[in-house]
C-alpha cells in the first residue's frame, strides 16, 4: 500500500490532520491501536481556546460544536471567603468554548466517514522506518492478523507519549524535559446540571478543586489528591463532601448540588516536551511530543495548534515541494508549546496546596494579585482564551 501521508494515531489530532490534509487533496492513510469505540469514548479534556474553534470552522466542523457547545466568557477564581469573575471577552476580546475531546472526536470520526477515507483501527505491532529517507514506511499487524506495510512520503506521529513515533526518533538527536508534579487529579462525570454558569478554579489548603462541565445535564468535576491515589478509598459521599468545602458551597448563597457519579478517575500531573518535534520524514504533534497538566486547559489546543501548523508545512512541502514551513515547524511549534507549557505550571503551582503554610500565603497573595489587577487577569486571560496559532517573532 502507498499514501502520502501516514499519520499513526485517531485522536483528534491524527483525525484533524487527516482531514485539513484531504482538503487539499493530499492522501492519507490514519493508524490506529485501539478500537473506534474506544477512542470516541474516552473520557479527556472539554475546554476549547477561540483559536481551536477557529480551525474547527474553517474545517467545516463547527456547526455541532456551536449548536451544543456552551461559549464561555471567562472562568471563576475562588479561595476561602472570596470569589472573582474574570471576564475573558471584556479583557482580551475573546473567550473559551466547553464541547468534549469526545465529541470533536465522533465529529471528526463522521466527517471521515462522509469523505470514505482510509482508516485502520484495532491494529498492533506498529513500526516506523526509514524515517531518515525520503522514503519513509510503516508495518503493522491488522485486526485480522494479517502483516501490512504501508508506504508513504511522510509520516506524522500523532499517537501519545508512548506510541511507537516518538520512540523512532533516536535518543541522541532528542531533548527531553520532564516535570513531575507531587500531586494527581480525581476526576469524575456526575448526572447532575453544574452548580455554575462557568468553571471554578478554586485554592483550599485541602487542595485544588474544579468545577467544570460537559453538557447541561452533565458535570465533570476534580478533586487534588495525593499520587498514587486508591480510587476504592473515595467513596461518593467523600467525593462530594470536599467538593463542597473547597468549591465554596454556602458561599454568597451559592450551592453545588450533588447528583450519581458515573466515571472516577486519578490523573497524575507531569509536564514533558520532547524536541525537535521533526525528524526526517517523522513529523510529532500533540501528546506525542509534549504533555501538560491539565490546569491550564492547554492539552487539546495544543495538539490542534501543531496540527494547524503542520497541515500547511506538509501542502507547502508535498505540493508546491516547498521545504521552508516543514524545515520550521519544530521551531516553529515549540514557541507556542513552551509558552503554554509555562502557563500550565503556573496555573498549577499557584492553585495546588503542598501542605507548606508559606506557600499558601505566597498563593493567596497571587490569586489577588490575578484577581484584582488588570495586569495580572489580562495575563490569565490572554493565555487561557488562546494565544495565536505559530507565535511569529
Amino acid at each position: 500500500m502507498r499514501t502520502e501521508v501516514a499519520v499513526v494515531g485517531a485522536g483528534p489530532a491524527g483525525l484533524l490532520l487527516a482531514h485539513l490534509l484531504a482538503a487539499d487533496g493530499v492522501d492519507c492513510v490514519v493508524l490506529e491501536s485501539r478500537s473506534r469505540e474506544y477512542v470516541e469514548g474516552r473520557i479527556r479534556a472539554g475546554i476549547l481556546e477561540a483559536s481551536t474553534v477557529d480551525v474547527f470552522d474553517r474545517a467545516g466542523l463547527g456547526e455541532r460544536l456551536h449548536r451544543e457547545g456552551f461559549a464561555h466568557r471567562g472562568i471563576h477564581l475562588h479561595w476561602p471567603h472570596e470569589r472573582h469573575h474574570l471576564d475573558f471577552v471584556d479583557l482580551v476580546g475573546r473567550g473559551v468554548w466547553v464541547y468534549g475531546q469526545t465529541e470533536l472526536t465522533k465529529d471528526l470520526g463522521a466527517a471521515h466517514d462522509r469523505a470514505g477515507s482510509a482508516r485502520w483501527y484495532d491494529v498492533s505491532d506498529t513500526a516506523l522506518h526509514d524515517i531518515e529517507t525520503d522514503r519513509p514506511y510503516v508495518t503493522f499487524v491488522d485486526d485480522e492478523g494479517a502483516a501490512q506495510r504501508m508506504d508513504a512520503d511522510v509520516v506524522v506521529g500523532c499517537d501519545g507519549s508512548f506510541g511507537p513515533s516518538r520512540q523512532a526518533v533516536p535518543r541522541d538527536v532528542q531533548d527531553v524535559w520532564q516535570r513531575d508534579y507531587p500531586y494527581a487529579w480525581l476526576g469524575v462525570l456526575a448526572d447532575v446540571a453544574p452548580s455554575t454558569d462557568e468553571l471554578i478554579y478554586a485554592w483550599h489548603p485541602d487542595g485544588f478543586a474544579l468545577h467544570s462541565m460537559r453538557s447541561a445535564h452533565v458535570s465533570r468535576l476534580y478533586l487534588q489528591v495525593e499520587p498514587g491515589t486508591d480510587i476504592e478509598d473515595w467513596s461518593d459521599e467523600r467525593i462530594w463532601d470536599a467538593l463542597a468545602t473547597r468549591l465554596g458551597d454556602g458561599h454568597d448563597g451559592w450551592q453545588l448540588m450533588p447528583g450519581p457519579i458515573t466515571d472516577k478517575s486519578v490523573l497524575p500531573m507531569r509536564s514533558f516536551v520532547a524536541a525537535p518535534m521533526r525528524h526526517g520524514r517523522l513529523f510529532l504533534a500533540g501528546d506525542a511530543a509534549h504533555i501538560v497538566p491539565p490546569t491550564g486547559a492547554k492539552g487539546l489546543n495544543l495538539a490542534v495548534a501543531d496540527v494547524a501548523v503542520l497541515a500547511e508545512a506538509l501542502r507547502q512541502l508535498l505540493r508546491k515541494h516547498d521545504a521552508s514551513l516543514a524545515d520550521a515547524y519544530s521551531q516553529t511549534a515549540l514557541r507556542r508549546v513552551w509558552r503554554c507549557t509555562h502557563f500550565s505550571w503556573w496555573m498549577t503551582t499557584m492553585l495546588h496546596a503542598t501542605g507548606d503554610p508559606f506557600d499558601a500565603q505566597l498563593q493567596l497573595a497571587q490569586l489577588q494579585w490575578v484577581a484584582t489587577s488588570t495586569a495580572g487577569m489580562t495575563g490569565l486571560a490572554e493565555n487561557y482564551a488562546g494565544l495565536p496559532l505559530a507565535l511569529e517573532a
